[in-house]
Parts: structure tokens; C-alpha cells; sequence
């Protein structure tokens, strides 16, 4: 299945011939993009510390690629385990070139259904986790003035509907602070890429986690859901071609920051953008 890629910039330039040799530190990798990113990186050549929280998924890799692969299993929201994590990566490898902060799950609900456990806890994984992949890895990067992060956004990074709104939350979060993030690593010699696909063929809506449902909210949120339930198969996106198009993107010359898969995500995030540019045109002061 093909995929278009929709950025926020024309500047990427591939080069034409896959880079092999790379060090990657990937999350989230026991399953749907993550685990497609870790295995199209180890069919190139490239060396990989795939990281999750059960490690059962991705313990058959260590056979298939010996001397290029590395298991750690850890959970992002624990800051020790993921520095233990990124040392155990760097004395494996002697560097790391790539990192991508793939871990996080999905929450549904109005945004006064979902609890302050629930908000607390998604915030733990998809916000602070990222963070805590940043402080371990950065140092390495910074040490070494290269490498590129790719940071696990999606099209809820940009735009939401209802239903999504804490989940979203998340996403706009590790959005804004990897806007910051691009222009304090650049002069480092540190990339930094938003990765924002749209719905995947992977296990993420059916694991997503429910908020106590209000019925005053059935008119939105639970109609949503239910559209969601139906969507057909050619709706979501191949996780194996959002692997290959993130391989693109680390090997281009000048990556964008922003990179939107799917035709769906595409016309939701143009979409988005145009009703802020309206806002502005009309109310801007």
C-alpha cells in the first residue's frame, strides 16, 4: 500500500542511497510502527536497541540479526530504566544516530468524561515518557554533534475531533516543545522530525483505553466512535510503508520537521490549517 507524505517544508532532498550503518534506540517497538520501524531498519543493515515494556514480540529478532540487535525492556515512564536503557544502547553500538520516541497509547473520551487518573496517566506515557527518552538520549547526540529524533506525533498533533480531545493534548504537546527542540539542537548538528500518521493498521484503536461515558456526550463522542468501528480496511495505513517513509526522511539531506502520512491525515491537517489562517484573516489584530 502506497502512502502520500504531506510536510511542512519542500526542503527534503533524499540522497538517493540508504545510509546503512546507523544506531537506532527505538520505543514502542514490540508492535504496529514501532516494531515495522525496527524491522525495516535491521533489513538495511542498521543496528537497533528496540525498547518496550514486554519484549516477548521482538525476542525472536535477536536470532534473526545477531550482533545487531538489542532487547530492552523497560517502560518510558520510569526515568532510570530509560537511561539504563540508552547507556546499555551506546556500550552495544558505541553510538546512537537515531531515536525514535514511538511509545505511547490512545484514550477516548469527552474531555469531562476522562478522569484525572486517566489524563495524569496518558500525560505519564506519551508526554513525560517522551521527555525522559530526550534528557537520556540527548547527551549522546549533543557529544557526537549529530543524529536525528523522530518523535512519535500522529494528525491529532494538529487537529482533533470529539472523542480525542486528552489524547490530542498529548500530541500537541510533544509537538510544541519539538518545535523548540528543532531550533535548540540545530546548531548541535541534531535533526528533528514530527512523524504524524494518520489511522494505522495496528493494534491501536483496539487498544485504546475508554473514559466512563457521560450520555449528554452520545451525540458527539459516542457517534465518532462509532464511525470510527466502521471505517473500512482501506482506511488505514500500512505500518510497514510509514516504516519506509520514515527511512526516507533519515536519509535526506535536510529532513522536514514535519512529516504527515496518509491521505486522510493530509486533508485533515490542510483542512485545520486553513480554519486558523480564516481566524486569523478575519480576527487577527
Amino acid at each position: 500500500m502506497s502512502i502520500k507524505a504531506a510536510t511542512t517544508t519542500t526542503e527534503t532532498a533524499p540522497t538517493g542511497a540508504a545510509t546503512s550503518g546507523r544506531s537506532w534506540f527505538v520505543t514502542g517497538a514490540s508492535s504496529g510502527i514501532g516494531r515495522e520501524l525496527t524491522l525495516a531498519a535491521l533489513g538495511r543493515g542498521d543496528r537497533v536497541a528496540a525498547a518496550a515494556r514486554r519484549v516477548g514480540g521482538i525476542a525472536d529478532l535477536a536470532e534473526r540479526f545477531p550482533g545487531r540487535f538489542l532487547a530492552l525492556e523497560l517502560d518510558v515512564r520510569d526515568e532510570g530504566a530509560v537511561r539504563d536503557g540508552v547507556d546499555r544502547a551506546v556500550a552495544e553500538f558505541g553510538r546512537l544516530d537515531v531515536v525514535a520516541n514511538n511509545a505511547g497509547y490512545g484514550l477516548f473520551g469527552a474531555v469531562e468524561e476522562v478522569s484525572d487518573a486517566q489524563a495524569r496517566a496518558v500525560f505519564d506515557t506519551n508526554v513525560f515518557g517522551v521527555l525522559n527518552v530526550l534528557r537520556a538520549a540527548l547527551p549522546v547526540l549533543r557529544a557526537q554533534r549529530s543524529g536525528h529524533v523522530l518523535q512519535g506525533s500522529s494528525v491529532y498533533g494538529q487537529t482533533a475531533h470529539p472523542g480525542v480531545g486528552l489524547l490530542s493534548a498529548t500530541k500537541y504537546a510533544v509537538e510544541g516543545l519539538s518545535d523548540a527542540l528543532v531550533a535548540e539542537l540545530a546548531p548541535l548538528g541534531v535533526k528533528v522530525t514530527l512523524i504524524e500518521p494518520g489511522y494505522a493498521a495496528t493494534s491501536f484503536l483496539s487498544n485504546l483505553a475508554f473514559a466512563e461515558p457521560v450520555a449528554d456526550y452520545d451525540v458527539t463522542v459516542r457517534a465518532v466512535q462509532g464511525s470510527l468501528g466502521e471505517l473500512p480496511p482501506e482506511a488505514f495505513i500500512d505500518p510497514a510503508a510509514v516504516a519506509r517513509a520514515v527511512l526516507d526522511v533519515v536519509d535526506a539531506d535536510r529532513p522536514p520537521l514535519r512529516l504527515t502520512l496518509g491521505g486522510q491525515a493530509e486533508g485533515d491537517v490542510r483542512a485545520s490549517l486553513a480554519a486558523r489562517l480564516r481566524d486569523l484573516d478575519e480576527w487577527g489584530r
